[in-house]
């Protein structure tokens, strides 16, 4: 009997137009509304979560520092950051690739993460997928993201620190 290599995870190109190519979608779903009162709760949440995310001891949260693709105003938006075994850092796509985070960065190819209280340069989005982000979270937290549907992550290579 022959052995079969085992089959590498998938990874995409952010952006990667071919649905067929692509990994399972996120399973959460928002109507208008609720996505209306997911923003209005974050604008009041988010200033306070950015006081301590990115900070020395806090390893769950980093900021993300990018820049609007079409006003070019600078963001800040605090994320559930880990880094990546193999340099840089992995990040749940919670909401897919509706995040405007997520848009800007795209359009960018790149932002600077805060985590652990330095700035790292990471270029080169890449959407993966579970099997392929799962190493960068520990086991309590691989569950927690299974469980409530996350399966998109984006993948953020090229870390430098500043």
């Amino acid at each position: 009997m022959s052995e079969q290599a085992e089959p590498r995870p998938l990874v995409f190109p952010a952006g990667t137009e071919n649905t067929s190519q692509r990994p399972a979608r996120n399973m959460i779903r928002f109507g208008p509304r609720t996505r209306r009162l997911i923003r209005a709760v974050a604008r009041v949440v988010n200033p306070l979560v950015l006081r301590i995310a990115g900070r020395r001891h806090m390893p769950v949260l980093g900021i993300v520092h990018h820049r609007g693709r079409k006003s070019g105003r600078r963001y800040d938006t605090p994320l559930g950051v880990r880094p990546a075994p193999g340099g840089g850092f992995v990040m749940p796509l919670t909401f897919s690739e509706a995040s405007q985070w997520y848009q800007n960065i795209r359009a960018a190819g790149g932002c600077v993460i805060t985590y652990l209280g330095a700035d790292h340069a990471v270029t080169a989005p890449i959407i993966v997928d579970r099997a392929t982000a799962g190493p960068a979270y520990p086991r309590y937290e691989r569950l927690a993201l299974a469980l409530i549907g996350i399966n998109e992550f984006l993948l953020l290579a090229g870390a430098t620190a500043h």
